[in-house]
């Protein structure tokens, strides 16, 4: 699998050094990001786009090609529809400041599920299509001779942008329907800027997030909440925790103590602990890291606490709407989802 996902990575970097030197005139077109805003598979044939000559002869001309309709990368909104074909796919908001972990999180789920080491109850891997997407966040925690395995770098800030979504499909191991999840991959910037104002344009990917996410993953970075800086990190934490608060609207949250091996004050977390169930009463707590006792047998390091939030996330139920009363006698379904019982 890691062979095939280098060499669409490649494919994909030498398309999008091509696309680089052309533009789109739509505002909201993000090619190579996402893909057309208009859905051209071939984005020549565009009225919008506005081709540049290549800088050399080498440039590789990939016009006549029929690309695939995802490109590996993370999706954009404009994919959200592909994706959504069989049904309306799961959206996990992984929500908190920045270099809380958020980004390490999704990096360790991907490498547990590409060893088999995470057991989700069976439920199986079914595929992906952001299979590049994933790598580039956890290619970095890969090791390989002369190159240590390091965190995944800091996820920048885009003004303006919608979060990476990495996709990801799920399975029972007999005749169950396939289910799609989507994990948001956001800077922990634009939840400080969404905390201090919602209607915030630096803070319009967060704002996304809250909107339409089924379920949240509120991290909160126990390494930051026991530095020099253990001030700032609660009062950014609490901020986010009261905004989020004010919107989840009842949906399934997770407070989840990244960085578990790092001791903090008991009253730091208490306080934080507090303002998060204040905010949201039926937060349910995990601690994570990447960092485990191997044990006397040597089992393999599955880290601790990672599988068993994943578990929780894919296992999260969305919110269902309530059926009329059945005894009340009606022609008229407005009247009967409008009527009280």
């Amino acid at each position: 699998m890691q062979g095939g996902v280098g060499r669409i990575a490649a494919e994909t970097s030498r398309r999008e050094e091509r696309l680089i030197m052309e533009a789109c005139a739509r505002e909201n077109c993000f090619v190579p990001d996402t893909g057309c805003d208009l859905g051209h598979i071939d984005v020549t044939k565009c009225e919008h786009w506005r081709a540049a000559a290549p800088a050399d002869e080498s440039v590789v001309d990939l016009t006549g090609e029929l690309l695939m309709p995802w490109s590996g990368s993370a999706f954009g909104l404009s994919d959200l529809g592909f994706v959504s074909g069989r049904a309306r796919p799961m959206v996990i908001g992984v929500i908190g400041p920045q270099n809380a972990g958020k980004t390490t999180l999704l990096a360790s789920w991907y490498l547990l599920l590409g060893r088999g080491l995470a057991d989700l109850g069976g439920k199986l891997f079914a595929g992906s299509y952001t299979l590049a997407g994933w790598e580039a966040v956890a290619g970095s925690m890969r090791w390989a001779p002369g190159h240590p395995a390091r965190f995944p770098p800091h996820t920048t800030s885009r003004s303006g942008r919608a979060p990476g979504l990495l996709h990801l499909t799920l399975s029972g191991p007999i005749r169950d329907a396939p289910v799609d999840f989507l994990f948001t991959d956001a800077p922990g910037e634009w939840f400080q800027k969404w905390a201090l104002n919602a209607d915030s344009s630096e803070g319009e990917g967060a704002r996304w997030v809250s909107d339409h996410a089924d379920a949240f993953i509120v991290v909160a970075d126990r390494e930051a909440l026991s530095g020099e800086a253990m001030g700032a990190a609660r009062s950014s934490l609490q901020l986010v925790a009261k905004r989020l608060g004010s919107e989840y609207r009842g949906r399934p949250i997770a407070l989840v103590w990244t960085k578990a091996d790092v001791d903090i004050a008991p009253a730091m977390e208490e306080a934080v602990r507090k303002a998060v169930l204040q905010a949201m009463p039926d937060a349910v707590e995990h601690s994570v890291s990447v960092v485990a006792d191997l044990g006397q047998n040597g089992e393999p390091n599955t880290g601790t606490g990672l599988v068993e939030l994943l578990r929780w996330a894919v296992e999260a139920q969305r919110a269902t709407v309530d059926l009329p009363n059945p005894d009340i006698v009606s022609e008229d379904p407005l009247f009967l989802y409008g009527t009280r019982g």
